[in-house]
C-alpha cells in the first residue's frame, strides 16, 4: 500500500500539527492517502490548496484525499463540494487520534465542530519533524483579538496556552533527539499564559526553557506583537545569547489610521520605539515584519508611512501580503482598493525589503557566524540569513563559518579555520 503523504500550507504551527497528524495516521494504519493541511490567511493560500488537491487527484486517482487546517475549518463546505475530496476534518478534530479511526472511508465526509467551543490546547508530544533540522513547539493556539482583516480566530478559536511544564518536557525531548534549534510557535504567542493559573507571561516561559534545558543550543520565538512584550521577555532577548537575535514583528501597517481601522493594538510610534530600545540593548539584533499592502481606504500618504517605517524600524526581512478580503471579516465590507493599486504597492514594499536585505547581507561579509545546516549545502545564521556552502556538510549540524560573499538574497561561506 502506498504511504500517506502530508502537504502543509502556511505557518510553523501547521508544520508542527502535520507531524502530530502523521503519528495519528500511522497509528491508525492509514495508507495510500494524501492529507492537505491548509491555510486561510489569504485567498491565494486557499486557491493554492484547491489547485494542489486537484493535481493530486490526477496524479494519484486511487488515493484517499483528506483536507484539514484553517481553510477547511472556516469553509468546510467548499472542500466537501470538491469531487476530489473524501473527508474534511476541522482543526480540533485533526489533532485527536480517534478522528483517524472514524469516518475515513465511510459516508461521513465532514467532521468540523465549533472551534470557539474548544477551551484547552493539549500539547501532542513529537520526537521530531520529518525533513526539518529545527523543531517547532506549539506553546499557544487561537487568538482573542479580532483584527478586522483576519479570519484566523475563526479557524483557530480563542487563545489557549500550553502549560509551561509540558512545553519544557517537549523541548527536552527534542533536544535529546538531536535538535539544536527550537522555535516556539503559536497564533498569538505573546498572549501565552493569560488563561493559565497566575497568568504567567511569555518571558517567564522563555526564561524557564533556557534555564531548565541547558543543552538547548538555540531558541527562537515566532511572530510577536511588540506591544504585548513583557519586561522579562525583553530582558531575555537582550541578555541571553542562546535566544537568537532575530525578532519577527506583527506590524501590518506603518500608518496610525490604518492601524486603527485594522483594530491593531499599537501605533507606529510604539513599533519604532520597541525596535530602537531593543537594538540599544542588543546591537546585533535584526527585525522582520509582516506588512499588508493596499488595506481598504489606504491612501497614497498612508502607504508612504508603511514604506517609511521599514527604515525607521530598521527592518531586515519583510513578509508582504497584498490585501485579500476574507469573507465574514469587517475589512471585507470596507471600501476596497483596485487590485492594480494593491499589486503595485506590494511590489514597492517588496523592492524596499530587497534593498534592506541587501544592505544587511553586505555588512555580514567577513563576519564569522554559527550556521545551522538545513541541507548538505545551505543553512541559517543566528540572524536567520540564508548561507550557501560549496562543500557538503551534515544537515542539522551547527558549523562555524566565515562569510566570504553574498548574492541577492543569501550569503556565501566557508568553514572557519
Amino acid at each position: 500500500m502506498a504511504a500517506t503523504e502530508i502537504v502543509t500550507f502556511g505557518c510553523r504551527l501547521n508544520a508542527y500539527e502535520s507531524e502530530v497528524m502523521r503519528g495519528h495516521a500511522e497509528a491508525a494504519g492509514l495508507g495510500n492517502a494524501i492529507i492537505f493541511n491548509t491555510c486561510a490567511v489569504t485567498a491565494e493560500a486557499t486557491r493554492q490548496a484547491r489547485q494542489a488537491i486537484r493535481r493530486a487527484r490526477n496524479e494519484r486517482p486511487d488515493a484517499r484525499i483528506i483536507v484539514t487546517g484553517c481553510a477547511a475549518q472556516t469553509d468546510p463546505a467548499m472542500f466537501a463540494n470538491m469531487a476530489e475530496v473524501d473527508l474534511v476534518l476541522g482543526n480540533h478534530e485533526k489533532m485527536t487520534p480517534e478522528s483517524w479511526n472514524f469516518g475515513i472511508g465511510g459516508s461521513e465526509r465532514v467532521r468540523v465542530n465549533d472551534i470557539m467551543s474548544v477551551r484547552e490546547t493539549a500539547l501532542h508530544m513529537i520526537d521530531g519533524l520529518t525533513e526539518r533540522t529545527r523543531a517547532f513547539v506549539q506553546v499557544q493556539n487561537g487568538c482573542d483579538h479580532r483584527c478586522t482583516f483576519c479570519i484566523i480566530p475563526f479557524g483557530r478559536g480563542n487563545s489557549r496556552s500550553v502549560p509551561a511544564g509540558v512545553v519544557v518536557e517537549q523541548v527536552r525531548r527534542l533536544v535529546a533527539n538531536g535538535y539544536s534549534e527550537i522555535v516556539l510557535s503559536g497564533v498569538d504567542i505573546t498572549s501565552w499564559g493569560a488563561d493559565l493559573p497566575s497568568a504567567p507571561k511569555l518571558g517567564n516561559l522563555v526564561a524557564r526553557i533556557l534555564r531548565l534545558v541547558p543543552d538547548l543550543k538555540r531558541l527562537r520565538i515566532s511572530s510577536i506583537d511588540s506591544i504585548e512584550v513583557d519586561p522579562e521577555l525583553l530582558e531575555v532577548i537582550a541578555g541571553d545569547d542562546r535566544l537568537m537575535p532575530h525578532i519577527h514583528l506583527s506590524l501590518q501597517s506603518g500608518d496610525n489610521m490604518i492601524l486603527k481601522r485594522m483594530k491593531r493594538r499599537h501605533a507606529r510610534e510604539d513599533s519604532i520605539a520597541f525596535c530602537t530600545a531593543l537594538r540599544a540593548r542588543r546591537s546585533d539584533i535584526v527585525f522582520g515584519a509582516d506588512i499588508i499592502a493596499g488595506f481598504p481606504t489606504e491612501t497614497g500618504a498612508m502607504f508612504e508611512n508603511s514604506l517609511r517605517i521599514i527604515d525607521e524600524c530598521g527592518l531586515t526581512y519583510l513578509h508582504v501580503f497584498p490585501f485579500s478580503p476574507r469573507p465574514g471579516t469587517p475589512a471585507a465590507r470596507m471600501p476596497q482598493l483596485e487590485k492594480a493599486v494593491i499589486k503595485a504597492r506590494a511590489r514597492q514594499l517588496r523592492l524596499r525589503g530587497q534593498e534592506r536585505l541587501a544592505t544587511f547581507l553586505a555588512t555580514e561579509v567577513g563576519a564569522t557566524r554559527q550556521v545551522l545546516m538545513e541541507t548538505g549545502s545551505s543553512g541559517r545564521t543566528e540572524h536567520f540569513a540564508l548561507v550557501r556552502f560549496v562543500q557538503e556538510l551534515t544537515p542539522g549540524a551547527i558549523v562555524r563559518a566565515t562569510i566570504s560573499g553574498r548574492g541577492d538574497s543569501h550569503l556565501e561561506a566557508r568553514l572557519a579555520a
